[in-house]
This record gives structure tokens, C-alpha cells and sequence, in this order.
């Protein structure tokens, strides 16, 4: 694909969500997906905290804990559900999901750990061109392959793997504007 000309991006320094348990969000980051704690602050004037974790390939995923942090909203603030058990989609400015790419070979072994630690996992979604954009069979045009489980906070999360290189044949969508959007109406 093409190389980024205005800047030098070396991929994501942190993305940070904001946790309602530190401890519990540890537990299942460090204990279940087994990412390494690597920073731990507490904020000044008891502000809360902010806890990194090494997502790998040089990359960080960090938590914020604020005390007094409103709960979030499923369907607003985060997807309702994950894709295959429900409605998916979130508001405006909101994180919908965080997918951790994983080797290819090692797809179905992870979901299987994640299942036998008692994580609800979705179904195995192979991602195609065709009208569903999933197949329920493997071929040549299925170019990634995934599935989605949520953290205890019910932050949508997805395991992937890309099967083929993209290439610029890939883009060839016209972006959607703002006029085009239909906004739900909250408490319809």
C-alpha cells in the first residue's frame, strides 16, 4: 500500500479507554490475554489512575480509572453487543472495537483459550467481498478472518488475521458525508 507522506507514523503510541475496576481490568488484560503490565501512575490531587499494557509490536493499550467516571451506555458510548449476538453499532466519536491482529496459524488455538477461560467468544466471521461480506466457507476472496469478544467493562474486542496483502484494488468505496447520516434519536 502507499507510504504516509506528511508524517512518520510508527503505528499507535497507546490507545487509551477508561476502566471501572483497575483491578478487574488488569485481571483480564494481564491474566487473560496475557499483555504484560508496563506502567502504572496514579494521577495527581486523587484524579484516578492510568495503567499501560504492552499490546505488542511496540504498541500500548492504557486504561484511565477516574472515581467519579459516569458508567458508560451501551449502544452510545460502546457497541450494545458483539457482532453475532446483537446490535454493534455506537455513537459518533465513540470507540466501537479494538482489533489485535494475530498470526494466521495461531487463530483457532486463541479462541479456544479464550474460551476455556470463560470468555463468550462470537462466531468465526470470514470476512469476503460478497453482499453478506461473510462466508460461511473458506476461498480465495476472504481476506481477513476474525471473531469478537467483549473485556469486563463490555469494551468490544476482536482477534484477526489478515489472509492476503490489501492493495490499492482495495480502496475503491466513495466516503459517506455527514449529510448522508440518519442519527437515531436517543430515548425513541
Amino acid at each position: 500500500m502507499g507510504a504516509n507522506t506528511q508524517f512518520e507514523l510508527r503505528g499507535f503510541n497507546h490507545v487509551a479507554l477508561v476502566s471501572s475496576d483497575m483491578q478487574r481490568t488488569v485481571d483480564f488484560y494481564s491474566g487473560v490475554l496475557g499483555m504484560p503490565l508496563i506502567k502504572t501512575l496514579d494521577l495527581p490531587d486523587g484524579m484516578g489512575q492510568h495503567f499501560f499494557f504492552d499490546a505488542g509490536n511496540g504498541d500500548s493499550l492504557a486504561f484511565f480509572w477516574f472515581p467519579q467516571a459516569p458508567d458508560g451506555v451501551p449502544g452510545l458510548s460502546a457497541p450494545r453487543s458483539q457482532p453475532g449476538f446483537g446490535e454493534w453499532t455506537s455513537a459518533v466519536g465513540s470507540l466501537n472495537h479494538i482489533a489485535f491482529d494475530v498470526p494466521p496459524e495461531k487463530f483457532a488455538e486463541y479462541r479456544a483459550k479464550l474460551k476455556a477461560a470463560g470468555v463468550r467468544v462470537g462466531p468465526l466471521i470470514n470476512h469476503d467481498e460478497s453482499p453478506s461480506q461473510i462466508a460461511t466457507t473458506m476461498h480465495d476472496g476472504v481476506y481477513v478472518r476474525s471473531f469478537y469478544f467483549q473485556d469486563p467493562d463490555g469494551v468490544l474486542l476482536e482477534f484477526a488475521c489478515w489472509l492476503r496483502a490489501l492493495t490499492p484494488a482495495d480502496v475503491k468505496h466513495v466516503p459517506k458525508t455527514a449529510q448522508e447520516r440518519h442519527p437515531a434519536i436517543v430515548g425513541a
